[in-house]
């Protein structure tokens, strides 16, 4: 089974999550082959690339399970947040105006790569978290850069407190850019499609630039951080605990809190 599907069609190429039985997560396998889609997308040279996650979710984030069965955590996540960050930096860059189609939850690393995108559009049963401190791991997928999307402490709730948030919230707060029901999602995302289209695409292209290189300078040094941070915290004695609390589906008990 390809855990990405790819086509491309009259200069818009459609990059899907594929393995939606699991909830599309964001292992090595999967972020590998994420990597080729964007790779060909800037290589055939498209306006538009939409993506968007194949069934109930866009994306559950990261394999838990994964973390808490390597012997060697922090490689493992070290590994996988470098492999995440230079698809971020990808779409960050490439000339195509990215569009995110969001249905269902996108949580964790999820979140990071739907906000990724120039246009985030969402369906009502969109549901977004980021949920890293709870299992005692730091943000990463470019999830600092939220501060640009949405502001400092609006981001910081959001990593804190670790709220789901609805498609509604997140558009009010500016990261989604259009809420539609779900079974309206499609042709709403198409019109976007058409709009984008429609419009000059050398100018398109200048316009992303000088908003993202204003918004986000150091958007490269921002993901480094994020890499160091999460490999630090996947192999502390906070970040496996908390790992084996997931998945144990109990409380955790951090040791930092009781020093």
């Amino acid at each position: 089974m390809s855990l990405v599907s790819y086509e491309r069609h009259d200069g818009v190429a459609r990059i899907r999550l594929s393995d939606g039985e699991r909830g599309n997560p964001l292992d090595q396998a999967m972020v590998d082959a994420l990597a080729r889609a964007v790779r060909q997308a800037r290589v055939d040279d498209v306006h538009v690339v939409v993506l968007s996650g194949e069934g109930r979710a866009f994306s559950f984030g990261g394999d838990v399970s994964a973390f808490g069965a390597a012997e060697d955590p922090e490689q493992l996540i070290d590994d996988l947040a470098e492999s995440l960050h230079r698809v971020v930096s990808e779409l960050h860059r490439m000339d195509a105006v990215v569009v995110s189609v969001v249905r269902g939850p996108a949580a964790g690393a999820g979140l990071s790569l739907a906000s990724a995108a120039d246009l985030v559009i969402a369906g009502t049963s969109a549901r977004f978290t980021l949920a890293y401190t709870k299992i005692g791991l730091s943000p990463d997928g470019g999830s600092s850069l939220l501060t640009a999307s949405i502001g400092l402490h609006r981001a910081l709730r959001v990593a804190l407190l670790n709220p789901v948030l609805t498609a509604e919230e997140m558009r009010a707060v500016g990261l989604v850019a259009e809420v539609h029901a779900d079974e309206e999602l499609e042709s709403g995302v198409e019109q976007v499609v058409a709009t984008l289209r429609s419009g000059s695409r050398a100018a398109q292209v200048e316009a992303k630039r000088l908003l993202r290189e204003t918004a986000t300078p150091g958007a490269e040094a921002a993901l480094r951080r994020e890499t160091l941070a999460i490999r630090a915290r996947a192999d502390s004695p906070d970040g496996r605990e908390g790992v084996a609390a997931f998945l144990a589906k109990r409380t955790p008990v951090f040791p930092s809190n009781n020093p």
